[in-house]
């Protein structure tokens, strides 16, 4: 028997907006150190490649550049408000409930790649009712690599019961892209996420704008590609 056709999503920007909720713990950790605010409308570009990452760039901002552990401790203060506020104002995106079926429907299995911390990932999406959607929900800590090394798409694929000649890889990011280019899968860019370059400039295979467009990028993936039918 061949192994079901598996779509691997990113989490943060790709399935979920959670840019309020993180911005929000950057913020509460900025104040605790006296530093003002970093406003969400110029934020949202900065998160993508972990909280520790989204920490440094935040004191950036201010000029401050941390020390190890000042960077441990802030982080910990990041995680630990966080995961207290993590679905406050994070919602899916506009139309992800119908895409989800769509694709259920058509017998692909639905599996999570992030660079979130996995337990925080699983309660985000228990929070907002989507962790049964997911035959996998893999972060940054559950093999002990991160986007866009190829190794943590390849093995949430095998988790998820799959096979990388039967995946296809959704995301918003260069890590998402980078990740599926390295281990050979395509890729679908989605617009509406946190980038710094335009998603369409990291040359996905699909690009799309709506989750309502992402049934019709899988299928043309499907056959355009070495996907099995």
């Amino acid at each position: 028997m061949t192994s079901p056709r598996t779509v691997v999503f990113d989490l943060d920007g790709t399935l979920v907006d959670t840019a309020p909720d993180l911005i929000g713990a950057l913020n509460f950790v900025l104040a605790r150190e006296g530093l003002p605010p970093v406003p969400l409308h110029s934020a949202r570009n900065l998160i993508g490649a972990g909280a520790r990452k989204l920490i440094e760039r935040g004191l950036e901002v201010e000029g401050r550049e941390p020390g190890p552990a000042e960077l441990a401790r802030l982080l910990d203060d990041f995680i630990g408000y966080y995961a207290e506020h993590i679905a406050d104002a994070s919602r899916p995106f506009d139309g992800l409930s119908g895409a989800l079926d769509d694709l259920a429907a058509l017998g692909y299995r639905l599996a999570v790649c992030t660079n979130k911390l996995e337990w925080l990932s699983k309660r985000l999406l228990d929070r907002l009712n989507l962790s049964s959607r997911f035959a996998a929900i893999c972060g940054a800590d559950t093999f002990g690599v991160a986007k866009p090394d190829p190794a943590i798409l390849r093995q949430t694929v095998a988790r998820a019961g799959g096979e990388l000649a039967s995946t296809i890889m959704v995301g918003d990011a260069g890590p998402d892209i980078g990740v599926a280019r390295r281990a050979g899968v395509p890729v679908i860019g989605v617009s509406f996420g946190y980038t710094e370059v335009p998603i369409a400039d990291l040359k996905p295979d699909r690009v799309i704008g709506h989750m309502s467009e992402l049934k019709g990028a899988v299928e043309s993936l499907r056959t355009w590609s070495r996907l099995p039918l």
